[in-house]
């Protein structure tokens, strides 16, 4: 009992030792951030300036920074409200660009004649720009909508079904011998073989889709408009409001940031760490 409650005495506070010596990977990111907000403060805070200074920002959005749930109809919305938007559209067209993307990566990763047939197809198509693809979807859809979910639903589709092929052609010949000895139905072979050894590559096409996801959408929304950041970014530049395009694109750098943080976790707990990527 004394000997444990003198290694609790000894034991330094985290909390403590974090504030006497602040990890590195915390320090230089704001030590970063410093510099780079004063250098803007610098360059920027002249009367000729094309740009807000820092300072300036804040003054002219703290009322959209501090109160991002208003609603006052229309597309005169908060920054929650637009984001949130942007977010459905990009749940949708990245899933159905995963569920397609990963079906389509399999079948073609485990047929020869077939990767021969489509992949350079797939290689021409996925250099397309995704606003390339937005008036072909207007014109299919007639509808602003369902033409942004295409534009990420293409735009997301082809880092997964590339990294879903490859993942399934990288199957060890060994896992596969061991399937003709213990005939393994097709099933089996799938969910026991397959599929596992195919899931790292799997989740990096898919950390790959949802960057371009949202850099899709944002883009998308700027043309289609409605409610959604990227038009709200556009309606600020028609506007002539620079202060909420800044705050705007802080908020869209942070979310990009969580969604790839959020599949780079998911992909954690899904794939053994000895076969992460």
């Amino acid at each position: 009992m004394t000997a444990n409650l003198d290694n609790s005495l000894k034991k330094p506070n985290f909390f403590v030792s974090l504030i006497k010596q602040p990890p590195r990977k915390i320090l230089a990111p704001i030590c970063a951030l410093l510099f780079i907000l004063t250098l803007w403060q610098v360059l920027c805070s002249g009367e000729d300036a094309n740009l807000p200074s820092p300072i300036k920002t804040f003054q002219d959005t703290a009322e959209l920074i501090f109160d991002p749930f208003f609603d006052n109809g229309g597309t005169d919305k908060g920054l929650f409200w637009q984001i949130l938007a942007s977010l459905q559209r990009v749940a949708i067209g990245y899933s159905l660009a995963a569920i397609v993307g990963i079906g389509l990566g399999i079948l073609i990763g485990s047929n020869s004649f077939m990767y021969d047939a489509v992949d350079p197809i797939f290689q021409i198509l996925r250099t397309v720009p995704p606003l390339a693809w937005l008036p072909i979807a207007l014109a299919a859809f007639e509808e602003a909508n369902p033409s942004a979910i295409f534009v990420i639903f293409i735009t997301a589709i082809w880092p997964i079904i590339i990294n879903t092929t490859v993942g399934v052609q990288q199957i060890p010949q060994d896992y596969k011998n061991v399937a003709k000895v213990l005939h393994l139905s097709g099933t089996k072979y799938f969910w026991e073989i397959m599929f596992p050894a195919a899931v790292p590559y799997i989740f990096s096409g898919l950390r790959i889709g949802i960057g371009l996801s949202w850099l899709a959408i944002v883009a998308a929304e700027m043309l289609v408009g409605g409610v959604g950041i990227g038009f709200f970014i556009w309606d600020s530049y028609n506007s002539s409001q620079l202060s909420e395009i800044i705050v705007a694109l802080i908020y869209v750098g942070v979310v990009g940031l969580i969604l790839d943080r959020l599949v780079a976790w998911i992909a954690s707990v899904v794939v053994p760490s000895e076969e992460q990527q």
